[in-house]
């Protein structure tokens, strides 16, 4: 038995890791406490932006950190700087108490956004590739430095072992973000060349490949991604909806006029997260870490489709 303590447990990834760890002693931790609570595990509120993770690690004494707390699509409203506070501070503060306060294992959710959205991005993306981000997307920027701070911790803090994860488009029961609000569009918007591809994991996927993370499974960094890939006209022909091809000069500019306007919340940098989104390769996954995912990413968009009445 390992004492696990979670940030961000009540998000969709918490929630549904919380089921998948029994037989530990589990910690929740979040600003409010997550519904349904498994029999056994304690919550503590933590506010990882500020001194609490110090405090609470340090009364707690896990074994393992598992840190989900992330923004990962914004409510309306949210200025760049508290996402900052979140991601970056709040890994940074999660981090240095794990440090301090001995944990042995810190098991952190990155993302594949972290290679950023680039046109000469390798096809598919391997762990050796490098991570550019994008200064213009705040989440892609912060994972972009949450990686190189845990990289120097690797070095500064050998004892303390590492599980990064890049994680590919989450799907799963009742998800719903900005990437699935492209998916209910009469349209489906896509970019005169690109094929605009997507690389989906199931929840429950992430959430077993997270309890191996936090037990028995290796260390290191891994791509986590199901088999395949989805591009514009794969999804189009699964929702039976029509493609919109727009020259991707033309859609940056209309967005260039639109956010100003207040017609969209999105501006013409959004165009790359549509031509170039990352390609994971998953090969390390299902070799070094030893899980393949159950569900391939058309199997998991399937899923969803049907959860979502679509």
């Amino acid at each position: 038995m390992s004492r696990v303590l979670i940030t961000g447990a009540a998000g969709m990834i918490g929630r549904t890791l919380l089921n998948h760890l029994d037989g530990h002693e589990i910690h929740a931790t979040d600003l409010i406490e997550p519904p349904g609570l498994p029999r056994g595990a304690q919550f503590e509120p933590m506010d990882v932006t500020g001194p609490d993770p110090d405090r609470v690690i340090a009364r707690l004494r896990p074994d393992v950190i598992v840190h989900l707390a992330s923004i990962v699509s914004p409510p309306k409203g949210m200025s760049v700087e508290t996402a900052y506070a979140v991601d970056v501070t709040g890994t940074r503060n999660v981090l240095a108490a794990a440090v301090k306060h001995g944990v042995r294992r810190l098991v952190v959710t990155s993302s594949g956004a972290a290679y950023g959205y680039h046109a000469d991005n390798p096809v598919p993306l391997r762990e050796s590739d490098p991570l550019r981000g994008n200064a213009a997307f705040p989440y892609a920027h912060h994972k972009r430095l949450v990686e190189s701070m845990l990289e120097q911790a690797r070095q500064d803090a050998p004892q303390l072992e590492q599980v990064v994860l890049r994680v590919g488009t989450v799907l799963g029961k009742g998800t719903e973000n900005q990437i699935t609000a492209l998916f209910h569009k009469p349209r489906l918007l896509g970019i005169r060349g690109s094929d605009s591809p997507f690389v989906f994991i199931w929840t429950e996927d992430l959430a077993r490949i997270l309890k191996r993370s936090a037990t028995d499974g290796p260390t290191g960094v891994f791509n986590v991604a199901g088999d395949g890939v989805m591009g514009v006209d794969d999804l189009a022909r699964a929702l039976n909806k029509p493609v919109l091809r727009l020259p991707a000069g033309l859609l940056r500019a209309v967005l260039a006029v639109a956010r100003p306007m207040r017609i969209s919340r999105y501006g013409p940098e959004q165009v790359r997260f549509l031509q170039y989104r990352p390609v994971l390769d998953n090969a390390a996954l299902k070799s070094r870490f030893g899980y393949v995912p159950m569900k391939t990413s058309a199997e998991v968009f399937a899923l969803w489709q049907r959860e979502a009445g679509l």
